[in-house]
């Protein structure tokens, strides 16, 4: 509802025929202009903007024109609403909550407030949709905007902004579109409990999120060799005779029935799974694995390509990031369980490995 303000003002200081303590006048004003907010949930926009651009939420394939895509979100938020922008609040996370050079830029942006949490003992984010969805409600109870705009898919703000819209404020989901149109990866329950959801310009977004793409480094010739002879047999003896009978007796190893998998933080072996047969899942897992690779190989620097392969066995946390959530869209599948996770961990090193 509209405030009335009744402003007094004093002024101290002896004036002639009046006491010390004179009022000069008064006025009334009506509300706060209204205004319009965003809160932004980084990792669902980046992830969501890398999927449309190459295929995979891996942010790494991706170079961001930080200042131009915000002001695309603002002018988006303004044409629908039709009102200005107070604050774009950003939402990210950080090593220990603490920015890194890229997030002190953007938050010396006009009108961004940075907000951090911080990233867990496995690489996940923690804290963000907590930091979001108390936003929402204290902003919704303090009357800071007339209409809030979330840029989020996150499942888990449901009930934040159910709560927030009890304290009178619109909640307008912002999704990012796919490829073909439709939004990406938002939650269906965050759908029902929003006032309304609207797509970001596609073309909008692609002027100010760009596909990373190096030219590949040539590989060295391989110096000809002579090609050596077959080994000459060595004289046989009663016990090469003897040895070769006791082999050919001897009852095969069983083959194994399963596969190493690798924790992603510390490169540990975690579990022996049972063989993994479900052939429409292993279909799954090595096209999410073979676009993450796709998109690695074509945005690594040497540097890059070097560090992911002296942390072997374990695998960067922005790549295993994005094969949990490339996986969960492809198997429309909110989480995924465990046991997917090792395979898609150990598939990643087996598809490395065959260039």
């Amino acid at each position: 509802m509209p405030l009335r303000v009744r402003l007094r003002i004093n002024m101290i200081g002896p004036r002639a025929g009046k006491g010390p303590d004179t009022v000069l006048g008064t006025c009334d004003s009506d509300a706060m202009r209204p205004t319009c907010s965003l809160y932004i949930d980084t990792g669902y926009l980046l992830a969501s903007a890398a999927t449309r651009v190459t295929g995979t939420s891996l942010r790494n394939g991706i170079n961001v024109e930080y200042s131009r895509l915000i002001d695309t979100l603002i002018e988006t938020a303004e044409k629908l609403s039709g009102l200005p922008t107070l604050r774009v609040h950003w939402y990210d996370s950080a090593d220990n909550g603490v920015p890194n050079p890229l997030q002190q830029r953007i938050g010396e942006l006009a009108k961004v407030k940075l907000r951090l949490g911080r990233f867990g003992v496995n690489g996940e984010q923690k804290g963000v949709d907590l930091r979001i969805g108390l936003d929402l409600v204290a902003h919704a109870r303090n009357n800071t905007s007339d209409v809030f705009f979330l840029v989020s898919g996150d499942d888990d703000l449901t009930e934040a902004v159910e709560e927030a819209q009890v304290h009178g404020v619109q909640v307008i989901l912002l999704a990012v579109p796919t490829a073909d149109g439709k939004s990406h990866g938002v939650s269906r329950h965050l759908i029902r409990a929003a006032d309304d959801l609207h797509r970001i310009d596609g073309l909008a977004l692609d002027e100010s999120i760009l596909k990373v793409e190096r030219q590949p480094a040539p590989k060295p010739s391989a110096p000809v060799t002579a090609k050596p002879g077959p080994p000459k047999p060595a004289p046989r003896t009663p016990l090469d005779a003897a040895a070769a009978s006791a082999a050919a007796r001897a009852t095969p190893a069983p083959a194994p029935t399963g596969v190493l998998a690798y924790s992603s933080t510390t490169g540990s072996v975690a579990h022996v799974l049972p063989e993994f047969d479900d052939a429409a899942h292993e279909q799954v897992i090595d096209g999410v694995v073979d676009r993450v690779l796709s998109a690695f190989r074509k945005s690594a620097t040497p540097e890059e390509t070097a560090a992911l392969e002296s942390t072997r066995p374990s695998i960067p946390r922005d790549i295993d990031r994005a094969l949990l959530l490339d996986a969960s869209e492809a198997m429309d599948r909110y989480t995924v369980d465990e046991r997917i996770r090792f395979r898609l961990r150990a598939r990643f090193w087996e598809r490395y490995d065959l260039g």
